[in-house]
């Protein structure tokens, strides 16, 4: 890795010395920080090159997909829709816990059950209020 590092230095010098540094945007201001003050110092340069290919960590994709969901969720008028919809939110709150790192309270299996079977009284629940809609219409 210290070559490597050399090799950068040389470069950086070489740049510097030919004036290529001078008229790059936002140059004698300083800096804006993001929260890195957070984040180990051996990741900082990672996410900063992750960040500005246009790439997010997995928490925060999750996090945009929780948002997403809970606006689904607020806007659904079916049972069915919103039942279904409950069940993604759980799975991706607990797939968040698990990054965070924190202890699960529920066991995946039993989420995932609890989820089945919400779905499959969605269903059930579907079919009923059909068949007593046509027993109204009859």
């Amino acid at each position: 890795m210290k070559l490597l590092d050399a090799l950068v230095e040389q470069r950086i010098a070489a740049a510097a010395a030919r004036g290529e540094f001078e008229d790059l945007p936002g140059a004698g201001a300083p800096q804006e920080l993001d929260d890195d003050l957070l984040v180990p110092e051996e990741v900082r340069v990672a996410n900063r090159i992750l960040k500005n290919a246009g790439f997010v960590p997995p928490a925060v994709e999750q996090l945009r997909s929780l948002r997403h969901l809970q606006e689904e969720l607020s806007a659904a008028g079916d049972a069915a829709t919103r039942c279904r919809l409950q069940a993604k939110l759980l799975a991706l709150d607990m797939a968040l816990e698990s990054l965070r790192g924190a202890p699960t309270v529920v066991p995946r299996e039993y989420c995932r059950r609890i989820a089945e079977r919400l779905s499959e009284r969605v269903q059930g629940g579907e079919s009923e209020a059909a068949e007593s809609q046509q027993a109204r219409l009859s």
